[in-house]
């Protein structure tokens, strides 16, 4: 006599973690140092202390890391960096990158 065995296939799910980007804000000789403070408390909710410190290395390495998002919320924070330092006639700009 012969057994029949069934074998129930279970289809595994795998979930991928969604990819982060870095956005940094880059130097450049017009924008004010209270105006990349003020963006960093505002739009990337940093303390002032933190703040005061990635602004202390986007003047001495020419960027600095603003934080690491998924790519829309890092898109977000580079439009609105934008938007703002348009708007007060700075030419700061933001840039993602992927970790």
């Amino acid at each position: 006599m012969s057994l029949s065995r069934e074998f129930e296939l279970l289809e595994e799910t795998t979930l991928e973690h969604p990819k982060k980007f870095k956005v940094y804000l880059l130097n450049d000789d017009y924008t004010s140092m209270d105006f990349v403070v003020d963006i960093l408390i505002t739009i990337f909710h940093k303390s002032y202390e933190q703040a005061e410190s990635v602004m202390l290395d986007i003047h001495k390495t020419q960027r600095g890391l603003c934080g690491v998002y998924t790519h829309e919320i890092a898109e977000t924070k580079v439009i609105q960096v934008k938007k703002r330092a348009q708007t007060s006639g700075f030419p700061l700009k933001a840039t993602m990158e992927e970790e």
